[in-house]
């Protein structure tokens, strides 16, 4: 699979693929002594395709020998190797795969348990206190088998003496996978409260893998995100089968400049506020080295040269490549809206962005810029393997998102009205709002729950006015909602950078309100001295607003 740098999509010529099997066999075909994963205690011992692939076979052999058959087997720890190949080895034997969040509290845990009905638990160190509490649980906790992570290998050991012995359990499995064999139960991040299972099946998955992998072009990679989310899989986890290049993964977040410096990616998937965060990090090194006014000139420069066609940004911006290890050239970014002026900075520095829009429901990606084809503010032009229409479009095109494809869901595991209510016909109803532009460009302006419903009947989106506030230099957090009728900002702020934050809060709302239609002024204004609750996706819990204590300024 030969890259081709400046070359019309797609990319890469890569075959159609309908199940995860095929897409090991693929690694194991295209790349069997290419690297594709490193293990070991300090991530130094490497893993090829096709030693991957055999690890597959043998721990999904171990799998089936234990009775695991058409199961349903969690997986709950951080990132890891061993989490990538327990993964692979449920659904390459037929079995279903249930990512659990270990950062859900134990109640949480034990209720997705439940209700997935997981007949086994692959488990992490870290994770330790999550198995027993599920074990003092009793009851059917009690039948449920628990294999740690660490003991991969063993088990794997263990499956590769059946094969040796003539165990062909894990072949015939792979005899009865097909496109439509469920792969996985994957439970939303739950930022209004309530989780649902969303069924993904082989092909769900694979061909949004593809499509994605048609459209971005990408090489070594770094995974950063949780693997317990999808947008992990088909970004990194599993694209990197269609690559066949190696994929370093991140267990700890704290760790990603050491990462980057060590690993050396071209590219890393990330959500908005990560991709954020290192924009921030930029300047603010900047302005403590004291080289604040030598980047603008530096940029001011390269902004010149790039008129005439001289791309100069690796060169003129060659120390804060180094901070990133020398060679990351592109973040894919998805899960929620990126300030445009971040995209542009960053690309502006050498680091091209290209913005993505997905949902778990559509296996994620729906939509994604491409290298050599992308607008600013867009999430980018459908996927091949979907469609995508705005559902009653207002005067301005916004409308709700419907999506219709092969990387549409199932549906809700055990929920069939909620199933029958996210569907309108074949199209699945996404719940946010967006345009299409005249050049299939697909833009998202909110949540369609989120909506703040004026007297007039005028619809104000929260993550537009977010998504402004931001910019405010101390602040590190905003939710924007209406409260007994006014538009409410609550923020948290940088106030060790910023001391006199509190102070300033009101004189920038003014300036701000002045900018933007009355409609859409800020009437309230909190401010809160906890950070906000997330999901591992650095999304807001929006229903938790309100419970936790904030100043209200007005």
């Amino acid at each position: 699979m030969k890259r081709v740098r400046n070359a019309p999509y797609p990319y890469y010529d890569i075959p159609e693929l309908w199940t995860i099997r095929e897409l090991t066999d693929n690694g194991r075909e295209k790349g069997r002594d290419v690297t594709v994963f490193y293990r070991g205690r300090h991530n130094d011992i490497p893993v090829t395709f096709g030693e991957c692939s055999s690890l597959t076979e043998q721990l999904g052999t171990f799998l089936l020998s234990q009775g695991h058959e058409a199961a349903h087997l969690a997986i709950i720890g951080e990132n890891s190797t061993e989490w990538v190949l327990s993964f692979l080895a449920v659904t390459c034997s037929g079995n279903v795969a249930v990512p659990f969040d270990r950062a859900l509290p134990l109640q949480d845990i034990a209720e997705l348990a439940e209700h997935s009905e997981c007949s086994a638990v692959f488990y992490s160190d870290g994770s330790v206190p999550v198995i027993d509490h599920l074990k003092s649980l009793g009851g059917r906790y009690s039948d449920i088998s628990y294999y740690p992570l660490s003991k991969v290998y063993e088990y794997a050991d263990e499956g590769r003496e059946l094969i040796d012995d003539g165990n062909r359990a894990f072949s015939e499995a792979g005899e009865r996978i097909d496109r439509d064999t469920p792969a996985s139960i994957v439970y939303t991040s739950g930022t209004s409260g309530k989780m649902k299972g969303v069924m993904l099946s082989h092909g769900n998955i694979t061909s949004d893998v593809v499509a994605t992998c048609m459209c971005a072009q990408a090489d070594h990679a770094q995974l950063l995100l949780p693997l317990h989310h999808t947008f992990s899989w088909a970004s990194a986890m599993l694209a990197a089968f269609l690559y066949i290049k190696d994929l370093h993964i991140s267990g700890n977040l704290r760790h990603i400049v050491k990462d980057f410096q060590t690993n050396h990616p071209q590219n890393v998937a990330a959500v908005p506020m990560m991709a954020e965060m290192l924009y921030k990090g930029i300047w603010n090194t900047a302005r403590s080295s004291g080289q604040e006014d030598r980047l603008r000139r530096g940029l001011a420069l390269s902004r010149a040269l790039m008129k005439i066609g001289i791309d100069m940004r690796r060169s003129i911006f060659r120390s804060v490549h180094d901070n990133f290890g020398g060679e990351l050239e592109l973040i894919i970014c998805g899960g929620a809206h990126l300030d445009e002026e971040v995209e542009k900075g960053l690309r502006d520095l050498g680091i091209e962005v290209l913005c993505g829009y997905g949902i778990t429901e559509c296996s994620p990606v729906v939509a994604v810029n491409r290298n050599h084809d992308h607008r600013y503010g867009s999430v980018g032009k459908p996927l091949p393997c979907n469609r995508v229409r705005i559902d009653e479009p207002d005067e301005k095109g916004i409308g709700e998102i419907l999506v219709s494809g092969s990387n549409v869901m199932l549906g809700y595991y055990k929920d069939p009205e909620a199933t029958a209510e996210a569907f309108d016909g074949e199209w699945f109803r996404t719940g946010d709002y967006g345009r299409l532009d005249e050049d299939g460009f697909l833009y998202i302006t909110g949540r369609k729950k989120n909506l703040i419903i004026l007297a007039n009947g005028e619809n104000i989106s929260p993550e537009e006015l977010e998504q402004k506030l931001s910019r405010i230099e101390y602040v590190e957090d905003v939710a924007v909602y209406e409260e007994d009728k006014k538009i409410t900002a609550e923020f948290y702020m940088d106030e060790k950078r910023f001391p006199d934050a509190r102070d300033r809060i009101d004189g920038d709302i003014r300036k701000f309100n002045s900018s933007v239609p009355k409609s859409r002024n800020i009437a309230r204004i909190k401010v809160r001295d906890i950070p906000f609750d997330k999901t591992t996706t650095m999304k807001i819990k929006r229903y938790l607003l309100n419970k936790q204590e904030s100043e209200s300024k007005r």
